[in-house]
């Protein structure tokens, strides 16, 4: 419990310290970039160890998770203003798939397909169309 305490601490030091010295949107969006590593790994990072069993599997998930949500509810409460919610789950959902096409390649070895690029490329597109001011 240490350790967590300690890192927890770390974090909420390093918000305090920047948060208000960079621009609100490049905040936001730092924090969800770290908030969707933790996330990542906590969904995904058990599928190397599939000979651990479920219960601990999902103990340790919960436990990275913990770290996510220490970064991305104050993303999301910095980010609000600066954006709307739709916008901020926006930004949420692109750097979720950059975040996991770079874990699913170095992480876990796949490989991406021409049809998951076409489908983020899609989810792009839909990204255009909630930022573009239709005046």
């Amino acid at each position: 419990m240490f350790c967590n305490k300690k890192l927890l601490n770390y974090i909420v030091h390093i918000i305090n310290k920047y948060y208000k010295t960079m621009p609100v949107q490049i905040t936001a969006i730092l924090l969800l970039i770290a908030s969707n590593i933790f996330m990542t790994f906590a969904w995904y990072g058990h599928l190397k160890f599939k000979s651990s069993p479920l219960f601990l599997v999902i103990m340790v998930s919960w436990g990275i998770a913990f770290f996510e949500y220490c970064l991305q509810v104050p993303a999301n409460r910095i980010g609000h203003g600066a954006f709307s919610a739709a916008e901020l789950k926006t930004i949420q959902e692109i750097i979720t798939l950059v975040v996991f096409a770079v874990f699913s390649v170095f992480y876990l070895g796949e490989k991406l397909a021409w049809n998951h690029l076409v489908g983020f490329g899609f989810i792009v597109l839909a990204a255009f169309f909630i930022f573009y001011k239709w005046n």
